[in-house]
């Protein structure tokens, strides 16, 4: 038997298939463009996500038996919009989660509306990431699109509506969307009526675990596989990747250094943070998570090694800095794409302060290290905050792939680094899934204890755990100091 996961990414999509052991048989990624229309814009052509992940379906699938395949699952990026007139037309590109051009909609949502009945009707705040301002933009800035919307959707759901023709969506990746009730799991009213939209264009709802139905059969003729496969609704990005990383009891805690960097811990019940400072969110294993956001992780390194050191030699800049000494006044705020936790600042950009004239380049590429990393401990002390107390992390994504960021982020956050024996995160998450969508395991927790094993663990040094808590506290002055000019420089 085999199960395929897909995840849509932002630059990417992913694909990879599993046997009924958790074995990976085979894997492809297929790249598609993003578009910047506007300064602070980011849109993708959804049609470039199905074109890419039929590419790489036929191509994953070479050699392989078509018939024994038997589900197929999703991750996907989160919180963009998708729009679809009355004949399935795109009626304009997806405006994606990195999108920043929302900020007068987030402030009447948060402010006119209000931010404790926001909170008390979805369980979160408008943040320009979300689906709901998006879709306050398009009504005011472009109403003949709006006008033309016959349905509402997140770009792997459109994946999945291409493959089924089942217009659904599921709880994890709906939470993102600011018109979902969290904790009741149900689309709110009250938001809907702010947004002008209905229930009727929005997609029904699902757990991640469940089938939705099965593959269109032009489809199946065409991939050589059963019109019997079952479509699997999967999740949003973060919560498939907590599958894929085995992250599924109580309390247990992934960091995602993808584009952007998340801190993602399982709640058994729903919780928020008393100022709205993490999202919390339904979880794709049936349950619930908080987590908190940096918008520029592996973003900010990516910047600092192509851009500005016009390289492509990733290990060898980082290598750099073991011949640095860990430099207690250098300091780089991540914010190159503004930033989402704990500061929900759109105007936000990236800082290096505390240079002096002996400094390097390597002084420099760690305090980007750093730098993340800090911006991930904001998330971190947040969830002490409310009582959710952790001593090991699950570390996933493209970033994780660096053994010494990896150890700085241990060093910063003073807890155990695991990694285990997937790195695949949201695409090995999606396969998971399906196996649960075709009963071969009754729960995700029951597969994920099947198929995940921690490979290797990173301890913090003491003694840096104790250097870096002060440098934490000076890191903290950075940006109240200077969040006054942002809005000039903007």
């Amino acid at each position: 038997m085999y199960f395929v996961g897909i995840d849509i990414g932002t630059s990417s999509v992913k694909l990879l298939i599993i046997n009924e052991k958790g074995e990976i048989i085979n894997s492809v990624s297929k790249e598609y463009p993003i578009y910047f229309p506007q300064p602070s814009w980011s849109e993708q052509n959804p049609e470039g996500w199905w074109e890419q992940t039929l590419i790489g379906l036929k191509e994953l699938l070479k050699g392989i038996d078509g018939k024994s395949v038997k589900a197929i699952s999703f991750s996907g990026q989160m919180h963009g919009l998708v729009t679809l007139d009355k004949n399935d037309n795109i009626i304009r590109p997806a405006i994606l989660w990195n999108d920043q051009r929302t900020e007068k909609e987030c402030l009447f949502l948060n402010n006119t509306i209000g931010r404790e009945k926001i909170s008390h009707w979805t369980g979160n705040i408008a943040l320009t990431g979300f689906t709901a301002p998006k879709i306050l933009w398009l009504k005011e800035n472009e109403p003949d699109n709006f006008e033309k919307i016959e349905k509402i959707m997140l770009p792997k759901d459109y994946i999945a509506y291409k493959m089924s023709g089942v217009f659904a969506t599921d709880y994890s990746d709906a939470s993102g969307t600011l018109y979902l009730d969290v904790k009741n799991k149900k689309w709110s009213e009250d938001m809907l009526d702010i947004l002008g939209i209905s229930v009727h264009q929005l997609p029904k709802l699902y757990e991640s675990y469940e089938a939705i139905g099965n593959i269109n059969k032009d489809l199946a003729d065409e991939l050589g596989l059963n019109d019997n496969v079952k479509i699997v609704i999967g999740g949003g990005d973060q919560a498939v990747a907590a599958v894929g990383g085995g992250i599924v009891n109580e309390y247990e805690c992934s960091v995602s250094l993808g584009t952007s960097g998340v801190i993602f811990a399982n709640t058994k019940d729903f919780l928020v943070d008393d100022n709205n400072r993490l999202h919390s969110f339904c979880n794709a294993n049936g349950k619930y998570h908080v987590m908190g956001v940096t918008l520029a992780a592996a973003a900010s390194l990516k910047w600092w090694v192509e851009k500005i050191n016009k390289s492509a030699r990733y290990d060898e800049i980082v290598s750099e800095i073991t011949k640095a000494d860990v430099n207690k006044n250098i300091f780089f705020l991540p914010y190159l794409m503004g930033e989402r936790t704990p500061h929900n600042d759109p105007n936000a950009r990236g800082v290096f302060i505390g240079m002096d004239m002996t400094n390097e380049k390597k002084d420099m590429t760690r305090a980007v290290l750093e730098g993340v990393a800090f911006s991930l401990r904001d998330t971190f002390e947040i969830m002490k905050d409310m009582g959710i107390n952790i001593s090991e992390i699950t570390i996933n994504g493209g970033g994780a792939r660096n053994q010494i960021w990896c150890q700085i982020i241990s060093d910063i956050l003073n807890v155990k680094v695991n990694k285990v024996n997937s790195e695949e995160g949201p695409s090995y998450g999606a396969a998971i899934l399906a196996t649960v969508g075709h009963k071969l395991f009754d729960t995700v927790d029951e597969a994920c204890n099947s198929f995940i094993k921690v490979n290797s663990t990173i301890h913090p040094n003491p003694d840096l755990v104790n250097y870096y808590d002060e440098k934490y506290k000076k890191y903290k002055l950075i940006y109240p100091s200077i969040k006054g000019l942002y809005k000039e420089l903007n």
